[in-house]
């Protein structure tokens, strides 16, 4: 019988000295960041050319893999904790929260049980507690903490389906139960409703206005038409910072229709949600106090890595009747008194997410977070100014949070090529959407490195890649013309 001595093991003083190069190089990452491109040059299949088809027979050297990370799985990689990734949804991994990711990662607790990880499920109700407040919710919100606001949703809708039809648990959800989104609604709500067998002929979407915010009335035609239907309203989803545009529902207006019709209000705040915590900004979440549950993801706004979605909810025994299923091997003395929060969701396994948020938290202070937060929101005006000042572009939607849509005004196939070239130079990364039928250019402004002159030498670099495009454009023209 070996006695452990032969086991392959990294040596105390080889795990002090591999932390050091790796945090000097994190450390180095983010006081360099702007000299790296942000989006790589790399095509599909190529980094998997340069990698070995078999996995190692045998160890190697911890240098040696940080050396190929360095050399051949960063440069490959799209950066999006970089200031000046405007793509999709700014985010911002802190350093704080970096160093609470190693400590989680270190005593690798699974906070499945209270018993399993006691500290991590207080510090988790703690933390959401202190969230809550920021975000002035009401008190009776219970707070659980999801990887992404795709489950966080799913949770929700499932809470949902048990409020409406309470058997579904045990015989399965009866037809007809209908759930209410407007075009701009995010696809995970739609996604949740197919994985929980709502059937996407019961998905109803409804329109929007000209700031692509859900039409209260043509929400309430749609119930009282389905009730006439013989069928069974069962939620609606409002949401406050639209994936799109970031628009923000009428949720009040929403919120009286789901209380008439006595539908669950859901508020997918993923996005918007982070900006309420500045105090100017709190009426985004005007009327949310009547939803029975809101979505926010601090991983899209209060400087913690990927991922970190809450999910708040006025009734959690609804949502634990959706969701509890216990086993022998699962019970425990503590059950009577303690919190387990496998019993809020389909998720067993759950990581010590709470501990990243708890540094952030304390590291910054709400004064912190706060002031970070206003940065964006102004830069995102000072970009919107911008665009309104230039003949050549114009904006496609209001700008509501730190979100600018916007276009050139010579089409959308230039749009496209605007695009693809503003990403290919490396300076920045932006992304698009359609709206109205027009393509669409989204910069969208949230890592806490980004400065003004990011924004402004970005939006530089736009210009003068559009006026180079205009020019061929001529050039191409008058070559045809002589033909």
């Amino acid at each position: 019988m070996s006695d452990g001595s032969d086991f392959p093991a990294m040596r105390p003083e080889e795990f002090l000295e591999a932390a050091k190069q790796h945090t000097e190089w994190i450390a180095t990452y983010f006081e360099n960041v702007r000299e790296f491109p942000v989006l790589p040059s790399t095509a599909p299949g190529e980094l998997t050319k340069k990698l070995p088809v078999k996995a190692p027979e045998r160890g190697e050297p911890i240098s040696d893999i940080f050396a190929e990370f360095q050399s051949l799985i960063f440069p490959a990689l799209t950066l999006w904790n970089h200031p000046r990734f405007f793509g999709y949804f700014a985010i911002s991994s802190s350093p704080p929260a970096i160093l609470a990711e190693m400590l989680a990662a270190a005593v690798n607790v699974n906070a499945m049980l209270w018993k399993s990880a006691p500290a991590a499920t207080e510090l988790e109700q703690v933390t959401l507690s202190w969230l809550r407040q920021w975000l002035q919710l009401p008190e009776e919100f219970f707070g659980i903490i999801y990887d992404t606001a795709s489950v966080s949703t799913f949770q929700a809708l499932a809470a949902a389906r048990e409020w409406a039809d309470p058997e579904s648990r045990t015989k399965g959800m009866r037809p007809g139960l209908i759930v209410y989104l407007s075009e701009q609604t995010h696809s995970s709500a739609e996604k949740a409703a197919l994985a929980l067998g709502f059937g996407q002929e019961n998905v109803r979407k409804i329109g929007v206005d000209a700031g692509f915010r859900m039409r209260p009335e043509l929400l309430e035609a749609a119930v009282v038409s389905d009730l006439a239907a013989g069928k069974r309203p069962c939620c609606v989803v409002a949401t406050v910072g639209t994936t799109s545009t970031a628009s923000i529902d009428p949720v009040p207006a929403i919120a009286a229709i789901a209380q008439k019709h006595n539908l669950w209000l859901h508020v997918d705040a993923a996005y918007g949600g982070s900006a309420a915590v500045v105090p100017e900004m709190r009426h985004i979440l005007e009327g949310v106090e009547q939803a029975h549950s809101l979505v926010m993801n601090p991983h899209k706004g209060l400087f913690v890595p990927v991922d970190l979605s809450v999910l708040y909810i006025r009734h959690p025994e609804v949502l634990r009747r959706s969701a509890s299923l216990s086993a022998e091997y699962l019970t425990t003395e503590e059950d009577a008194s303690a919190m387990n929060y496998m019993d809020y969701g389909i998720q067993l396994g759950r990581r010590f997410r709470a501990l990243k948020l708890w540094y952030v938290f304390r590291y910054y202070g709400h004064e912190g977070v706060v002031t970070m937060l206003r940065e964006s929101l102004r830069l995102a005006q000072l970009l919107k100014q911008w665009v309104d000042g230039d003949r050549d572009f114009e904006l496609a939607a209001p700008v509501e949070l730190s979100l600018v849509c916007f276009r050139h005004r010579a089409g959308d196939e230039f749009n496209r090529r605007l695009l693809a070239e503003i990403n290919a130079s490396g300076k920045a990364l932006l992304s698009h959407t359609v709206l109205r039928g027009s393509y669409v250019l989204r910069f969208a402004i949230g890592n806490m490195q980004t400065r003004e002159k990011d924004v402004r030498e970005t939006w530089r670099a736009i210009q003068e890649i559009a006026a180079r495009l205009v020019d061929e454009s001529l050039d191409a023209s008058k070559v045809k013309a002589a033909r």
